[in-house]
């Protein structure tokens, strides 16, 4: 991906829709089947959208910088409280069919609690990723520019995959510890930390997923950068 401005409104872009769909569809649980603790692993409909954006700030921070991947999250920020607004509002208007407001209610009623939860997991996880990223890709790059891009997967999967923990720890701490007060209930604590691992399990599988879509999606800057090293040795020579 070439660094235009183009292709950053375009990434912005697909990192906004993701994770407002994302807030949107979170209140399905998904049962994956698999096993744990005594109990199979439930996630959020939201977790395949939500990896989309950390992938989007990634390839964002990798191209443009830390500068733009952090004005990112907080434009994201914006773009979640402008949908909040916006669904309390048309939630608040007269429904032709009592049907379809039970439905809407169900689908996009937003909990208190869990706006919260979502709102700081999001603003904590995501600032976090774009610290580590460019902490580690800042470190590797000092050391050795030429061979350092061929090692973007240690920045990109372990920013992600160390800010998918507070995420997780977050939302699900506020969200079903203090909301639904699991915290507080010794016999609900087993079932917590089960969520809250599970959770994880699949996100760290998805984060390693993602990385050849990131090396593809930055390839084309790396190759630019390659070219123009070799350039100046030749010179240099």
């Amino acid at each position: 991906m070439k660094r235009t401005n183009r292709n950053l409104m375009l990434c912005a872009m697909v990192f906004a829709v993701s994770l407002v769909v994302s807030n949107m569809v979170t209140a399905k649980t998904v049962q994956t089947g698999i096993p744990l603790f005594g109990s199979t692993i439930a996630v959020p409909g939201a977790a395949l959208c939500y990896a989309i954006t950390y992938l989007m700030t990634d390839v964002i921070g990798e191209i443009w910088g830390r500068k733009e991947a952090q004005t990112i999250v907080w434009g994201g920020f914006a773009c979640q409280l402008i949908a909040l607004v916006l669904i309390l509002i048309t939630q608040a208007l007269p429904a032709v069919n009592p049907d379809m407001q039970s439905a809407y209610d169900m689908l996009l009623g937003q909990n208190a609690v869990f706006v919260v939860g979502s709102m700081t997991a999001y603003l904590l996880s995501q600032s976090w990723d774009v610290q580590v990223f460019h902490r580690l890709r800042n470190r590797f790059m000092t050391k050795d520019e030429a061979t350092a891009p061929k090692k973007r997967w240690i920045w990109n999967n372990a920013s992600t995959m160390t800010s998918q923990i507070i995420d997780t720890v977050v939302f699900i701490g506020i969200s079903f510890g203090f909301g639904f007060g699991w915290l507080f209930d010794s016999s609900m604590l087993p079932t917590l930390g089960a969520m809250m691992v599970g959770q994880y399990i699949l996100k760290f599988a998805m984060a390693a997923l993602d990385t050849p879509l990131f090396y593809f999606l930055t390839r084309k800057s790396h190759a630019k950068a390659q070219i123009g090293n070799e350039a100046s040795a030749f010179d240099a020579a």
